[in-house]
């Protein structure tokens, strides 16, 4: 039988750096949709909590640590990422395996608002969107999902067939911020 292994859409393409904004690609990991089903939802949390350690996001929160974590992804929709589902969190939420239906690649630097404020229609200003924030939205005009790491680090996630066109689209908009200078 054949063995097939994940591959990073991004890997021949990054990384990109353009003035002060860095573009990396993120290796593929565990990234999994989950519904609570009716009534579930607090067995859903406690059981992402024993997972991650972290309870059900608030709309437009979720963190990572250590690569791991659960991000709101929508009305009573999470991502799991970075580990694999337990039979606790399966019982309580429809769970879909999302792992390499996604181009994931971080964005860093001092211009990265900058460059990201370019592609998208989301308010990226530090004091509407930190670290710990994450968002489901436009990436040029892509949907796709962006997550606050720290201050001046977002991870950009499309779906893998849009993997080239991500990364051209945002090169751009580095390229046009580093001409400007830009650098917060």
């Amino acid at each position: 039988m054949v063995k097939l292994t994940p591959t990073d859409p991004c890997a021949d393409l990054l990384p990109v750096e353009h003035g002060h904004a860095v573009l990396r690609a993120v290796a593929p990991t565990d990234m999994w949709l989950v519904a609570p089903y009716n009534g579930k939802a607090k067995a859903a949390a406690k059981a992402a909590q024993k997972l991650v350690g972290q309870g059900w996001p608030d709309p437009g929160q979720g963190a990572l640590s250590d690569g791991r974590g659960l991000l709101f992804f929508g009305h009573a929709h999470a991502l799991l990422v970075g580990v694999a589902p337990s039979k606790d969190l399966m019982k309580s939420a429809a769970v879909t395996d999302q792992s390499d239906a996604w181009a994931v690649v971080d964005l860093s630097g001092d211009a990265a608002r900058d460059v990201l404020a370019r592609v998208t229609p989301l308010d990226v200003r530090p004091a509407a969107f930190g670290p710990g924030q994450c968002a489901r939205c436009d990436i040029a005009h892509m949907q796709g999902a962006i997550v606050c790491l720290a201050p001046q680090q977002f991870r950009l996630m499309v779906f893998r067939s849009m993997a080239k066109t991500l990364v051209h689209d945002v090169t751009v908009a580095m390229e046009s911020v580093a001409a400007l200078g830009k650098t917060a």
